[in-house]
């Protein structure tokens, strides 16, 4: 398991992998942007976005040597959370496994609290 950075977000082995083969196939490095946006159908969900460079008050958490990155105003709601990469029958993409959402839509892009 990848280490915690000090808001308990973990950047997962899978998403780690994936974020390196983005970056190989792109042929620059790649960091994955996370951050929680009001919306959704459960109140709030979660943007993903591959981005070159980070933010000067980014929250940078790092795992395999890959990076993702949170802004300062989503760190409370992904507090503990794991960011993932999952590839199956529904398709491939990244999610995080939050343990603050109290309920979630059946897709897992928007949740509650």
């Amino acid at each position: 398991m990848a280490p915690r950075a000090r808001s308990g977000i973990v950047l997962s082995p899978t998403a780690a992998g994936r974020l390196a083969a983005l970056a190989e196939a792109a042929g620059r490095p790649q960091m994955l942007r996370v951050a929680v946006d009001g919306g959704g159908c459960s109140g709030f969900q979660y943007r993903f976005e591959l981005v070159d460079a980070a933010e000067a008050d980014d929250l940078r958490i790092e795992s395999g040597g890959q990076a993702a990155l949170v802004d300062p105003v989503s760190i409370p709601f992904l507090k503990g959370s794991e960011i993932a990469f999952v590839d199956e029958l529904a398709g491939a993409q990244f999610v995080v496994r939050n343990p603050n959402a109290a309920s979630s839509c059946g897709c897992g892009v928007s949740f509650s609290i």
